[in-house]
């Protein structure tokens, strides 16, 4: 389940980030005289860098609207579903992206937004797979691999797309892409289960017998008739850490995410081919990161050195002071080699973030644990809903000072909310169990139902 799900999560980040790239090539610069670009070549599309920001905030406005019913469904009828859909909105989508984009802006756009509909899908799902599936002591480690998989498929999905781009045109990135990841498809709905009760194949009766006995359940519950105490939730002090904490993260995650290529572009100069490498290095080091400070932070905890609640502080606290550093240093650098080693850096280090709060929710409420982040991540995508537009409008003066001093702005104003991020997380944030996990709105003896039941050291 964690590879496939790590898959899956590649797959939906890698449409996430294709068409920052993509675009380079679908744009025709010459004829928009504001945003010329030497050495670029031409594409058919008068798409001017406001425009281009709209394209990518559709993508977020589906991603936002998406993800609290998929929350629910998840929890309730079927996360495995949920994530099958998910991958397959985004397949069918980019396929249809060339004809999308040769009728219109806004037909194109649109196709932007079914894909964000099964972006916004996949976390709440992967969320409650991992409530289910993942042993409590092992879900730094689980829960990183299969997070990981957004730094690995942003890693590919640009160089993939740059070099598609590149040699056989923007319409192949869309084709080729789209058809790649139906097979994801086939082999999730053969293969995986909503949980280890559910599984008969491809699972040993020790491996499931382990899974179920560590987390105390039968393992096939969807808690259906449990209600979403939200009044609770929503006057928890560590679930608005966490909701905090994924707010200010996204605001600088969702403008590298987006704005990294565009910057490598215009700032660095660096060409289509060049510009698809250096923009994957930092996701590729990112990937790398979370895996080995997941391990580590699993060992110590296991060693008894720190505490879950500690475990989740220092990977948040990875992922926003040295990327607020980074930001702020980029900011006054001239050279291009020494501005991309530090915003590799500073991407990096922004995955402690998945051993960090975005693996908190399942913590405090592991039955809430697909609406939990259904409701951070709803509140924390409106960066990647505003960014896009803002960083266009900023940085859409042909004067290369003032663009330089746009960009300038833009770090300085992200690393703000790095340092908002880790003071709230550091100071409320926790990993204990809250007690609001176990209210049931029928019964509340079905509280002993609850997952999990066996629990490691908080």
């Amino acid at each position: 389940m964690a590879v496939m799900g790590s898959i899956g999560l590649a797959i939906i980040y890698g449409f996430k980030v294709n068409v920052s790239i993509a675009i380079l090539s679908m744009v025709n610069h010459t004829a928009l005289r504001n945003v010329s670009m030497e050495g670029m070549e031409d594409g058919p599309f008068l798409w001017d860098k406001k425009t281009q920001g709209l394209i990518h905030s559709m993508y977020f406005t589906g991603y936002l609207i998406s993800m609290i019913p998929s929350g629910i469904v998840a929890e309730k009828i079927s996360a495995r579903w949920v994530m099958n859909i998910a991958v397959l909105l985004n397949a069918i989508a980019s396929v249809l992206s060339p004809a999308a984009a040769n009728l219109s802006f806004g037909v194109f756009a649109g196709m932007r937004f079914i894909q964000g509909l099964g972006g916004g899908a996949s976390f709440p799902a992967m969320h409650v797979m991992i409530a289910k599936w993942a042993p409590p002591k092992e879900r730094n480690v689980i829960g990183s691999i299969i997070y990981a998989g957004t730094a690995l498929g942003t890693v590919i999905s640009i160089l993939l797309t740059g070099l598609i781009a590149a040699e056989l045109g923007w319409k192949a990135v869309f084709y080729i892409e789209g058809g790649l990841c139906l097979i994801w498809c086939t082999v999730w709905w053969i293969a995986i289960q909503d949980s280890p009760g559910e599984q008969k194949r491809f699972i040993s009766t020790y491996e499931k017998a382990y899974i179920l006995d560590a987390l105390g359940t039968s393992g096939s519950e969807h808690h259906s008739s449990k209600k979403i105490p939200l009044g609770r939730i929503f006057t928890s002090m560590p679930f608005i850490a966490i909701l905090v904490a994924h707010f200010c993260s996204n605001c600088g995650w969702y403008m590298l995410l987006t704005q990294l290529p565009t910057y490598m572009n215009e700032v660095l100069h660096f060409d289509l081919k060049t510009n698809a490498g250096l923009s994957s290095l930092p996701y590729f080091c990112m990937w790398i990161f979370t895996l080995i400070l997941s391990y580590l932070l699993t060992n110590l905890q296991g060693k008894g050195t720190i505490s879950m609640t500690i475990s989740r502080k220092i990977g948040t606290l990875f992922a926003s002071v040295p990327p607020m550093v980074c930001l702020v240093l980029v900011s006054y650098m001239t050279n291009a080699t020494g501005a991309v080693v530090v915003m590799t850096i500073a991407v990096t280090c922004i995955g402690g973030m998945y051993c960090g709060f975005l693996a908190n929710h399942i913590d405090i409420a592991p039955n809430f644990a697909g609406t939990l982040v259904a409701l951070t991540n709803a509140v924390a995508t409106i960066p990647g809903i505003v960014v896009p537009i803002v960083v266009g409008y900023l940085t859409s003066s042909s004067d290369p000072d003032v663009k330089l001093f746009a960009w300038k702005m833009i770090f300085f104003a992200t690393a703000i909310f790095y340092v908002i991020e880790i003071v709230v997380y550091w100071v409320f944030g926790t990993a204990v169990e809250q007690p609001w996990n176990n209210i049931n709105s029928y019964d509340v003896s079905d509280a002993t139902q609850s997952l999990p039941l066996k629990q490691g050291k908080e």
